[in-house]
């Protein structure tokens, strides 16, 4: 019976949420509200944010060798893949100011509590196993361009990246490849997080939801994405410090951007 509270929700029957069309719009009024989310509690969020900077930081040199130098990009856009799930704190964060219930940082950790946490924890499981599968493939075609043998620096892997058929090779079917985890992770993650958090639908329903949200709005969720990819790369051309913003705003932003795509019960 738990099974089957994961996977479908509380519910006795399964019930799929409405999903509305979304514009340009929407985007910039998600953002706004993301922005003024963190504008109001700023402080509790700081912390969270540094919480999942150094989850990030530490999810760098737990997933790579002693040269990682071929895993640099895959691990960072892997950052982004298992965002959604890191995020889910600040999801809470929103849900609790929106209802005018208490909302400091310590009550963030009240998802937790949550009734959907298992149909949480088995998607966040679900992206982690894409992560992986990504960085084994990054591996894999780096493998495939120049042997077992890793690069002697950074620099060296630079230069082999630029100056060598190899090197393009490599560059095009990373990002080939690359995009296709992230636009199903980017699908799966989307709305689904938020989802479960607000009505406990079960990890199922969430996902197809996430994902036919995704296809009835792609323009505009195309450009969601890139903002959230666009976020990263300046957190991280920061040494991680602009996460400590981005993050936070992104987070609130997503939940407001959820409340937009789902039309309420």
């Amino acid at each position: 019976m738990n099974s089957f509270h994961v996977i479908a929700g509380h519910g006795e029957t399964n019930v799929y949420p409405s999903v509305r069309k979304i514009g340009f719009s929407d985007l910039r009024a998600a953002l706004a509200a993301g922005f003024d989310d963190f504008r109001a509690m700023p402080s509790h969020l700081l912390f969270l944010a540094v919480v999942y900077i150094i989850i990030g930081a530490f999810l760098y040199p737990s997933t790579s060798g002693e040269n990682a130098a071929p895993l640099l990009f895959p691990v960072l856009a892997g950052y982004a893949l298992i965002g959604p799930f890191v995020a889910i704190g600040l999801y809470e964060v929103s849900r609790r100011r929106e209802q005018g219930l208490p909302h400091s940082w310590r009550n963030a950790f009240d998802v937790l509590r949550s009734p959907a946490i298992p149909s949480i924890l088995a998607v966040g499981l679900l992206l982690m196993i894409i992560f992986l599968l990504w960085l084994a493939t990054a591996q894999a075609l780096y493998q495939a361009q120049f042997g077992v043998w890793a690069p002697q620096s950074y620099r060296h892997f630079i230069n082999q990246l630029i100056s060598t058929p190899a090197g393009h090779r490599l560059i095009a079917l990373g990002v080939s490849i690359g995009f296709v985890y992230a636009v199903a992770t980017f699908s799966i993650g989307v709305i689904s997080f938020p989802l479960m958090l607000d009505r406990d639908v079960g990890a199922a329903i969430a996902v197809y939801t996430s994902i036919k949200a995704v296809l009835i709005s792609p323009v505009v969720m195309a450009a969601w994405g890139l903002i959230v990819a666009a976020s990263i790369v300046i957190g991280v051309a920061t040494l991680f410090v602009g996460l400590a913003i981005l993050t936070p705003i992104l987070g609130h932003a997503t939940w407001h951007l959820y409340r937009r795509v789902i039309l309420p019960d």
